[in-house]
């Protein structure tokens, strides 16, 4: 596979990433495209195996959205660029952090914006929980599965 086709890979695994965040698009469906073509293009082992651990990765992730609370980000009280401030974070954390790093960026980034918009340690901390409540868990682990893909790729990439 080429480089050029690589970047686009990647291109389109992080507007996967980006559609998590935003409702009503298919971002883990992007990510998983993403993998496939990229294992449909390189057909070794490696990719064949980052594929069926990609795919089930995300067919639990799936499964586990029936157990956690809608997305309800309006009932949050936060606003959208809060939640975009954390979802950036996330997918940057991760990056820098391997595995935690998102779960950090994200909490980190609400916390930090709500802060700074209601002016008090305590109120951000009490908009965190509820941003939390309200969209955090399900939103956090879609995109936490669709990391570890993406990560999963990045690694075989580079080390395969």
């Amino acid at each position: 596979m080429s480089v050029w086709q690589l970047v686009a890979v990647g291109a389109v695994m992080l507007l996967g990433l980006v559609g998590v965040l935003v409702p009503g698009v298919p971002g883990q469906a992007i990510v998983w495209a993403a993998v496939l073509w990229w294992a449909l293009t390189d057909p070794t082992p490696v990719a064949w195996g980052v594929l069926i651990g990609a795919t089930c990765l995300l067919l639990l992730n799936q499964a586990l959205k029936a157990l956690l609370p809608a997305r309800r980000p309006r009932d949050s009280g936060a606003p959208r660029r809060t939640l975009m401030a954390g979802g950036i974070a996330a997918i940057a954390g991760f990056f820098v952090v391997p595995v935690v790093g998102g779960l950090l960026g994200y909490v980190g980034a609400v916390y930090g914006a709500e802060r700074l918009r209601l002016g008090s340690r305590a109120a951000g901390w009490t908009s965190l929980r509820s941003v939390l409540r309200a969209t955090g868990y399900s939103v956090l682990v879609e995109l936490y599965c669709c990391l570890l893909a993406v990560g999963t790729w990045l690694g075989a990439v580079i080390w395969g």
